[in-house]
């Protein structure tokens, strides 16, 4: 079985630029087509969060109409660019998806030799994620019920410390107590994430976990203290997973045609609204070091 993981799509209204500068539609169109060009073909994508820029219907919209073109079926869970509540609707046909009302987007999908498990790990109105109680034992129950099956969850949020201070300042609150969840259910091979715009890979709770890169834009690679908010277009790719009944899973980086660019996202705010955004991005790093990283 394969399974192709593309995340953090912003799409935007059309005929719109994400940050009036990254054509992420069209990215997101060339990845669906570097996907069904695929030999062999995937047998099912997930799309781990982020999968509009502002979570407005008219980008549900467009996502769907993108999406469609798809051969392979597609999985969707929220990343904090979306609204929880407008994916929800446009979502509702599909037999996987919660109904409109449920409180988080979480699943599981039992039709593969690899059992996907979808977490929904959203705030609303906020950058960083959350597992929180409900959501854990959701989780726990899920493990529980099917503990032979080789199990791979995606989610948005990583639940580690990715060394990209910037944006470890809008973390995962509750990965700590993830990790003891996960931990005690030993068929989990790997925990698939976005959010970081990065390929990044850690041993986490007797597994793996990973980020993918995005399908648009990536974040810069910075590993010191600094302010970080930059983006760049390295080349953008699509994550391949590969079950092998012999290794377990295996994952592959598929990189889709794309060009190189410095982009500072702050550029254009004033020096006081800059510096307050900086400070607080700090202090919500301190905040997480002291919950969830340094614990």
């Amino acid at each position: 079985m394969i399974i192709a993981q593309i995340t953090d799509l912003h799409v935007v209204a059309k005929d719109r630029l994400c940050y009036r500068k990254v054509p992420t539609n069209a990215q997101l169109a060339q990845a669906i087509a570097h996907i069904n060009s695929l030999d062999p073909r995937p047998d099912a994508v997930i799309a781990s969060g982020d999968l509009t820029d502002h979570g407005r219907p008219e980008e549900y919209d467009l996502l769907r109409e993108i999406l469609s073109d798809l051969i392979p079926p597609v999985f969707v869970i929220p990343g904090n660019h979306d609204r929880r509540d407008v994916l929800l609707k446009a979502f509702a046909g599909e037999d996987y998806m919660p109904p409109p009302d449920a409180p988080f987007v979480n699943y599981a999908i039992d039709r593969f030799p690899v059992r996907l498990i979808g977490l929904d790990t959203t705030v609303p109105e906020h950058h960083h994620g959350m597992m929180c109680e409900e959501r854990l034992r959701w989780l726990d129950a899920m493990l529980s019920a099917r503990p032979d099956c080789p199990t791979l969850i995606f989610m948005h949020h990583p639940p580690f410390r990715t060394g990209i201070q910037w944006m470890d300042a809008a973390g995962l609150h509750g990965g700590r107590m993830m990790e003891n969840v996960v931990r005690r259910h030993r068929q989990v091979v790997r925990v698939a994430c976005g959010h970081i715009h990065r390929p990044i890979h850690v041993a986490w709770a007797g597994t793996i976990a990973s980020t993918s890169p995005s399908t648009c834009h990536q974040v810069s690679l910075n590993l010191t203290a600094q302010n970080g908010f930059e983006f760049t277009m390295e080349p953008r790719a699509v994550q391949l997973h590969v079950w092998d009944n012999g290794y377990g899973l295996i994952s592959h980086l598929s990189y889709v045609p794309g060009g190189y660019e410095e982009v500072a996202m702050l550029a254009g705010l004033t020096d006081e609204v800059r510096a307050k955004l900086l400070a607080q991005n700090r202090r919500d790093y301190q905040e997480f070091c002291k919950s969830e990283y340094d614990g």
